[in-house]
């Protein structure tokens, strides 16, 4: 087995991977991502106890418990490049022997569960509501770093969405889905549809404030585009590269949204972090019964 360069995985002194700060036995098999660093203490109140936390950077986890399930909340910041960050070292803590550098002749499977914030595309979506993303399409070009193969359904779902929004002139979009056993526990209560991800908050989701865009149609476009059963419900900036990683390396990954705005009617949540908090207590009251 080939064994992982000091360069290449970036191991700290107390045994723990460098941007997390975590050791392999302080993750549990079971992940709730968070944007908000502010949002993991949100999230870890509800735990029943509280074993683990760390702190480095914008990347802030603990590790409890709910009953007999053991749930680690880590927040990722805002972004695709952080998510890229955040998925790499989660699997290297799960698959990556750290004695030796080599990849596990036994692999984990983690399951992945992102709690955030997202904007809606639909006028029948409207905010304090919920969404949980049966595919995340990424405009963000990261997944196009890796080897990747879509099934045909995915196929077909990304050439029609390239053909309909002609966004290839800024990044080659890319498609993954949410990971099928965790995706079914989350049903009643929740919208489902598509999630695009964007690389910016601003421009690259349609904001003007004083700079002109290149795509001024761009909320238009993404509200009528529909394939078959399928619509883009929202978009945020983290879903498709949390699905196309954890897809690659072969975790079951869900995001979920607690929609805070809404783009087509332009009504913005009364309180957001009421919201988010009854997206946070409802997800938990699942994921400790999974």
């Amino acid at each position: 087995m080939n064994r992982i360069a000091e360069s290449e995985l970036i191991i700290n002194s107390r045994g723990a991977v460098y941007h997390l700060d975590l050791r392999p036995e302080e993750l549990a098999d079971t992940i709730i991502t968070v944007g908000d660093p502010d949002r993991v203490s949100a999230v870890s109140k509800h735990f029943d106890t509280i074993e683990t936390r760390c702190n480095h950077r914008e990347f802030i986890s603990h590790t409890g418990y709910i009953g007999k399930k053991r749930i680690t909340v880590v927040s990722t910041g805002i972004g695709t490049d952080n998510i890229d960050i955040v998925l790499n070292e989660l699997d290297a803590l799960a698959n990556i022997d750290f004695e030796t550098r080599t990849i596990k002749p036994q692999l984990s499977r983690l399951t992945i569960i992102r709690v955030g914030t997202s904007g809606s595309l639909q006028a029948d979506v409207p905010v304090d509501s919920f969404v949980a993303s049966t595919h995340g399409i990424g405009v963000d070009n990261l997944l196009n770093f890796y080897r990747r193969d879509n099934n045909e359904e995915e196929q077909q779902l990304i050439r029609a969405f390239v053909t309909h929004t002609q966004m290839t002139n800024l990044a080659t979009p890319s498609i993954a889905s949410a990971g099928p056993s965790v995706q079914k526990h989350f049903v009643e209560g929740f919208y489902q549809g598509m999630t695009v991800t964007c690389p910016g908050f601003y421009g690259p989701q349609g904001r003007v404030l004083r700079l002109g865009l290149t795509n001024p149609d761009l909320i238009d476009q993404l509200t009528q585009f529909r394939y078959g059963n399928h619509r883009i419900t929202n978009f945020e900036m983290e879903t498709s590269a949390i699905y196309g990683l954890g897809k690659l390396l072969g975790h079951q990954c869900l995001s979920l949204s607690a929609i805070v705005a809404n783009r087509v009617e332009k009504t913005f949540s009364k309180d957001g972090a009421l919201a988010v908090e009854n997206l946070i207590t409802k997800s938990l009251g699942i994921i400790a019964g999974m």
